[in-house]
């Protein structure tokens, strides 16, 4: 889903009617405290999230929700490309280092733009994979940890069971509970979502 966040509804209108040109759904918000709303909802997108945000705004600008974004760790879950008719050098550069996705001056290339969109996308979904893996591994146990580690160097079961001073039925059951945790059905994959 792309969000834009700019208090001119011409904008808003031209960058919506955009994306749908390129089959990206949108959604537009007239002020920082609209999207704000949608944020504290945490509705993300499983195909990814990206913000295009006005640099000035009234009341709350572009900058704040960025500061709030990075001081809520969610710059990769929801790349952030600044729109900006009165752009600065050293404003760019400085959300930039801070973990802005892109600064983009008005008038600015609609397909430059879009493909910059895609690639915040793509970043989006592939933050909000590697975070549902990390909540997935946060549901095992211990002694589950313990036997996915050793899963994971490519012991056997019975080895596993030795190492651990476990019987092979414990293990076995410990793997089973592994596998379903982590939506897998091999080690092969396990070792392909982990890596």
């Amino acid at each position: 889903m792309l969000h834009i966040v700019d208090d001119e509804a011409v904008v808003r209108d031209s960058l919506t009617w955009l994306a749908s040109s390129r089959a990206i759904p949108a959604r537009a918000y007239a002020t920082a405290a609209d999207f704000m709303a949608w944020l504290e909802r945490g509705e993300f997108d499983v195909q990814g999230d990206c913000l295009l945000l006005d640099v000035r705004m009234p009341e709350m600008n572009g900058i704040a929700v960025f500061d709030l974004l990075a001081a809520r760790g969610l710059t990769q879950r929801l790349p952030v490309i600044f729109l900006t008719g009165h752009g600065d050098v050293p404003m760019a550069v400085d959300t930039l280092k801070r973990g802005a996705f892109d600064f983009c001056e008005k008038p600015f290339n609609d397909n430059q733009l879009m493909d910059r969109v895609e690639e915040g996308l793509a970043e989006s979904r592939s933050a909000g994979e590697k975070a549902a893996v990390l909540a997935r591994l946060a549901t095992l146990s211990l002694r589950e940890r313990e036997v996915l580690d050793l899963i994971l160097a490519g012991k056997m079961n019975k080895v596993v069971a030795d190492q651990l001073g476990i019987s092979m039925r414990t293990v076995e059951v410990h793997r089973a509970h592994i596998f379903d945790k982590m939506q897998v059905k091999t080690a092969v994959e396990l070792a392909g979502l982990l890596k």
